[in-house]
This record gives structure tokens, C-alpha cells and sequence, in this order.
């Protein structure tokens, strides 16, 4: 049987329950809290699941080659995303001609481009050796470490259903864990 065919157990259901209950909690507690924002973070979590679901289910047909997978990704983003870039950001790039001819711009389009196609690279391969499930517990978890971080970094003020949720988030991602392995 295929992973994606096998039964998902009720505790790890359960830990994912907590997880999402995490997420509310804390987005509540937010001081500028937004309702448009909250389901942004869901679509935003959830297309990233399938991302991770779906990269692990095409696998087979590149013949397990990650680097193949990428270069078809990357190629097929180049193509999809123009019509998009054009459309959203049309005025956005006739308002900033200066700007497509300045050197430090594509420069650090350059090192942006390296570091998403190096994230790119890292995520099948850990999607390659783990699971999609795996790879989204370490994503929350180093998503509610950085916020932990951002009420030190950068001066964030934290809330007390802010740092509820953060680690109720934490607490059902290591319930997750320990299950899981």
C-alpha cells in the first residue's frame, strides 16, 4: 500500500486537533488580530501540505530524482508565473523601470533565487526520506520557534494567548512526534 492509502491513526489526529487548536488560540491572541489574515495562514498551511503530499506522490515518476522533480518544478513556475507577475504586478514594474536596470537589484533577485532553489532542494529531499507529515512538523515547529524568537529579536509583544497558542502548537507537535516514532 501506498503512504497515501494508509488509515490515519485517531491520536495523531488528535495531536493535529491540538496543533490546529494551537494555531487559533495563538492567531486570537494576536494584537492586531484579523479574520482575513487567520484564513490566509490556513490556505497558506494548507497548500503547503499538498505541496508536500503531492511532491511525495510524483516522485516515483522521476524515478526518485530530486533534482529532476526541481528542474521540472522551476520550470514549470517559470512559465505559470508570468501571465501572474503581469496581471498583480503590472504597475508595480512600470512604476519601477530605474529599478529593473539597477545591478544591486538582480543581485539580490540572484541570491533570493539560490536560497529559494536551495530550500526547494532541501525539502524534497527531506520529503524523499521522511514523509509529507514529517516535513510539515518541522515547518510548524520551526514556525513557532521563530515566534518565540520574535518577542526577543524584534521587540514583538507577546500576549498571553499568543505565547498559549504557540505552545500549545509546540506541545501537540512533540505529542506528534513521540508518536509517530
Amino acid at each position: 500500500a501506498y503512504y497515501w492509502e494508509s488509515p490515519t491513526s485517531f491520536k495523531t489526529i488528535l495531536c493535529l486537533g491540538v496543533v490546529i487548536i494551537g494555531f487559533l488560540i495563538g492567531s486570537h491572541g494576536e494584537l492586531n488580530f484579523s479574520v482575513l489574515g487567520t484564513c490566509a495562514g490556513v490556505m497558506s498551511s494548507l497548500f503547503v501540505s499538498l505541496n508536500s503530499i503531492f511532491t511525495k506522490k510524483v516522485l516515483p515518476v522521476v524515478d526518485d530524482n530530486h533534482w529532476k522533480l526541481t528542474f521540472y518544478n522551476n520550470v514549470n513556475a517559470s512559465f505559470l508565473f508570468l501571465p501572474l507577475i503581469f496581471i498583480f504586478e503590472g504597475d508595480v514594474i512600470k512604476g519601477s523601470q530605474d529599478q529593473l536596470t539597477s545591478g544591486l537589484f538582480w543581485s539580490a533577485m540572484c541570491v533570493a533565487g539560490f536560497f529559494g532553489f536551495s530550500i526547494g532542494i532541501v525539502t524534497v529531499l527531506q520529503i524523499k526520506a521522511t514523509s509529507p507529515l514529517s516535513h510539515n512538523i518541522s515547518g510548524t515547529a520551526k514556525a513557532a520557534i521563530q515566534s518565540l524568537m520574535a518577542f526577543y529579536l524584534w521587540g514583538n509583544q507577546p500576549t498571553v494567548l499568543g505565547v498559549l497558542g504557540i505552545f500549545t502548537v509546540l506541545g501537540g507537535l512533540i505529542t506528534l512526534h513521540l508518536q509517530l516514532n
